[in-house]
């Protein structure tokens, strides 16, 4: 309020509105699918199409979207290398988190790792990768994605070619952070680097050819919603403007939404389950 009169605040230089808003759609459809997770894992709530294909592909559309999107933004600000830090660290935290607070629900290698190592990467082969064009850069990144998507099942091809994998690289964790993780591996947020690196860099080409540069912005202090679940999230959608929701959710924290919302949630609905 100034002078009598209501002002919006100026959206920040450079950023696209469209991206904000569909980051943050993706949000609360991912919040949503977790909500859900928690029902029928924690509550036994009987709902047979989560568990079948229509869950499967809820599932999917929110990490492809998510990805894709966070690799499309990630070159519109400066200091890739210590914001790739920052957000793999955070993924270590919950890790960590997940591993002493509740072993059965644990977040090994979950998205905000596998973000913050896809930065780390991309910064690293930041020179590299300007030399491509962009839409080589989209179509290689696409056939490659869509070639090694099937990693976990223990092969890579597209359509009728199909190239069967040693099963010595399904080894250990150290194999499962790249993608190849074996049987006994367990973990309720898990995104190795292949297949999902070349989705993030099918964001990060297009965008090098030209966008915006932001200058490094983040999410800006007390955003609402940063890192909340259940009640407090909710509370948080209603007292953010409404014109802004979608890009309240959409702006920098939606790595802390992503990556703390299912540990969160579980936490919480366990301790409610057992008392």
């Amino acid at each position: 309020m100034k002078n009598g009169h209501t002002t919006r605040e100026k959206a920040p230089a450079g950023r696209y509105a469209l991206l904000d808003e569909l980051r943050g759609l993706d949000l609360v459809s991912m919040m949503l699918y977790h909500a859900c997770w928690d029902l029928v894992f924690l509550f036994d709530v009987n709902m047979r199409w989560y568990a079948g294909t229509p869950g499967r592909l809820w599932q999917q559309t929110i990490c492809w979207v998510f990805i894709l999107l966070s690799g499309f933004c990630a070159p519109f600000g400066r200091y890739m290398l210590r914001r790739g830090t920052v957000v793999f660290g955070a993924g270590a935290v919950v890790t960590l988190a997940t591993l002493v607070f509740m072993p059965e629900g644990r977040a090994i290698f979950g998205v905000l790792t596998f973000l913050g190592a896809a930065m780390l990467l991309t910064g690293v082969l930041e020179p590299l990768l300007k030399k491509v064009m962009p839409a080589v850069g989209l179509a290689v990144s696409a056939v490659l994605f869509a070639v090694c998507y099937p990693v976990s099942l223990g092969w890579v091809g597209l359509g009728g070619w199909k190239l069967m994998l040693p099963q010595s690289l399904y080894a250990n964790y150290f194999t499962a952070f790249f993608g190849f993780y074996p049987d006994w591996f367990y973990s309720t947020d898990y995104f190795g680097l292949l297949p999902w690196l070349f989705l993030f860099w099918a964001g990060v080409l297009p965008a090098q050819g030209g966008g915006p540069q932001t200058h490094g912005t983040a999410a800006p202090p007390g955003v609402p919603g940063a890192g909340l679940d259940g009640p407090a999230l909710a509370f948080a959608v209603s007292a953010a403007p409404a014109g802004d929701l979608r890009r309240t959710f959409g702006r920098g924290s939606s790595f802390c939404i992503k990556g703390l919302t299912q540990p969160g949630s579980c936490g919480i609905l366990s301790v409610v389950r057992r008392y």
